[in-house]
């Protein structure tokens, strides 16, 4: 059978984080452009199938369970072609307490160790994993999640940007590393995306209160904000994230790409 034109058919690809939000949209572009796609996230069990995607249960930030989960895929598909690190996750909370609410909206050191052992942990758990299968099997990539926040900064996720500003430098660093075995390292930084199932109604009531705001006052409104006036979809980071795996984007490495509708600092 003649391949396409990214030529993903037969790669087989970890997407951690994959079976919600924009990890599953993600995993899904990848599946329907031929990729064997395996969906590791906690919220699975060993052997489901999710629209056709082979899943395998893991806590990416437990390095036993990322070992685990990688001697899983390379038993089922005997290499792994890509990871994609996509697990990630956010509490919005403010450094001290601005509007009269109590320590309980200030950053604790719960969630701190939460966000790091996911967001930063859990990123170079997967990719030293996979980069030693890649190392024996001659090459492949790793594409790591992080976000426009972790260049720009965000009111009330602080720690969060911390952790993504961090997968950015791990990104660059890594690339050199790696450069030489052929394994290349690309980083994806989304912007304003449109709403997954994710967003829960505490979400909402956490962020707005670091923006002094209502939850019903937060607004969809991005025509001022984005010069593309809209959130992005989230097929186009599976867009990017597929083309970035394929053979086509063979001299890109060490760089984190936006994907934000034009909206920067400026």
């Amino acid at each position: 059978m003649e391949k396409s034109w990214l030529g993903l058919e037969d790669k087989a690809v970890i997407v951690t984080g994959g079976a919600a939000g924009i990890g599953r949209r993600i995993a899904s572009v990848l599946s329907k452009c031929g990729a064997d796609v395996v969906i590791s996230d906690l919220q699975v069990e060993e052997g489901q199938m999710l629209d056709g995607m082979y899943c395998i249960p893991c806590d990416v930030s437990k390095k036993d369970s990322v070992r685990q989960m990688t001697e899983k895929v390379v038993k089922r598909y005997g290499r792994i072609d890509a990871l994609v690190n996509n697990a990630g996750v956010l509490r919005p909370q403010l450094l001290v307490d601005l509007y009269g609410g109590g320590e309980e909206h200030e950053i604790d050191e719960k969630s701190f160790d939460f966000m790091v052992n996911v967001n930063m942990k859990g990123v170079m758990f997967c990719s030293q994993a996979v980069a030693k299968q890649q190392l024996k099997q001659g090459g492949g990539v790793i594409v790591n999640i992080s976000s426009e926040s972790g260049m720009e900064g965000s009111v009330g996720q602080s720690i969060y940007a911390g952790t993504k500003s961090a997968v950015n430098s791990m990104t660059r660093s890594w690339a050199k590393e790696l450069g030489g075995k052929n394994i290349r390292v690309v980083g994806i930084a989304p912007g304003i995306m449109e709403k997954t199932d994710m967003r829960t109604e505490e979400y909402n009531e956490a962020l707005a209160y670091t923006r002094g705001l209502k939850p019903a006052q937060l607004s969809e409104d991005y025509s001022s904000s984005i010069p593309l006036g809209r959130a992005g979809k989230l097929e186009e980071i599976g867009y990017l994230t597929a083309f970035l795996i394929s053979d086509k984007a063979d001299y890109i490495t060490g760089t984190v790409l936006n994907i934000t509708g034009g909206k920067s600092r400026g």
